[in-house]
């Protein structure tokens, strides 16, 4: 049996993890749905569908050898029309028989469309959530332990730390007058 899995992976943490070792005890294949795979650059979504390819491919490598499991990782762009997202997955995806989410509306969207859907508790979910590892990295607190080795080594990889503090910046112009040490004030010469 096929699974699928879907969620937007920033970045791919231990709970993600957890959750595909569950999963790989349930299917023969899983697929790994990378959802709004177009966004990038961004506090919310700092990595690209790409690089989130990289961190999963390597970090699910242990389950592979271990459970004897073949996984797709795919890229699955926002549709924002929830009455055809799940053929829209289905277009950009090996077929599957059932699906995994903890999220209401992807569990309400795969039950209308006739696929059964599993959930499954969350793993640590008061310390394994995107958004608090992605502000840890903003912040220089402890974040590596939260996620799987594979996953540290992309991100330090790609440089990953400093585009999301880049990226996390309210004004370009506030970027500028730090790196430049104006101290916010703007540069005047006095030559009179």
């Amino acid at each position: 049996m096929r699974g699928f899995y879907i969620g937007r992976f920033q970045p791919y943490h231990n709970g993600h993890h957890t959750m595909v070792s569950t999963i790989a005890d349930e299917v023969d294949e899983l697929v790994l749905g990378i959802g709004s795979a177009g966004d990038s650059h961004s506090a919310h979504d700092p990595f690209t569908a790409g690089e989130r390819i990289m961190m999963i491919t390597k970090a699910v490598r242990e389950y592979e050898r271990e459970h004897d499991l073949v996984t797709y990782v795919v890229p699955i762009e926002d549709l924002n029309r929830n009455s055809v997202w799940v053929s829209h997955v289905q277009s950009m995806s090996p077929s599957f028989e059932v699906a995994y989410s903890n999220n209401p509306l992807v569990v309400q969207l795969f039950e209308e469309a006739g696929i059964e859907v599993r959930q499954s508790s969350m793993f640590e979910r008061d310390r394994l959530e995107g958004s608090d590892i992605r502000q840890r990295m903003i912040d220089g607190e402890t974040w590596r332990d939260r996620v799987p080795d594979a996953v540290v080594e992309t991100i330090e990889e790609i440089n990953g730390i400093q585009r999301l503090r880049t990226v996390a910046e309210d004004d370009v112009v506030e970027r500028w007058e730090a790196k430049n040490g104006s101290g916010g004030e703007s540069a005047r010469r006095d030559d009179d």
